[in-house]
């Protein structure tokens, strides 16, 4: 099962928009979603700082600061 990490913080409108469509995603695939505010680790604030949101699995950065519908189903049917 693809496991996605989701960096962002509370108050953006942004990572709210894109963990929003993650949760529609959610009743049509199954994947492991993962929500982590940068605002609770100084070392994610200085890596990602004001670009946020970004949905990240594994190693590889999926998409920011928008969701890439293309880029998504990438990870969830790897050719």
């Amino acid at each position: 099962m693809p496991v996605f990490v989701l960096y962002g913080r509370p108050a953006c409108h942004l990572c709210q928009d894109m963990e929003a469509e993650l949760l529609r995603w959610r009743e049509q695939a199954s994947f492991e979603l993962q929500v982590i505010d940068i605002d609770t680790d100084p070392a994610l604030v200085e890596r990602y700082g004001t670009r946020v949101p970004v949905l990240v699995a594994g190693a590889e950065e999926v998409c920011s600061p928008f969701f890439d519908e293309v880029a998504f189903r990438r990870y969830l049917s790897p050719v």
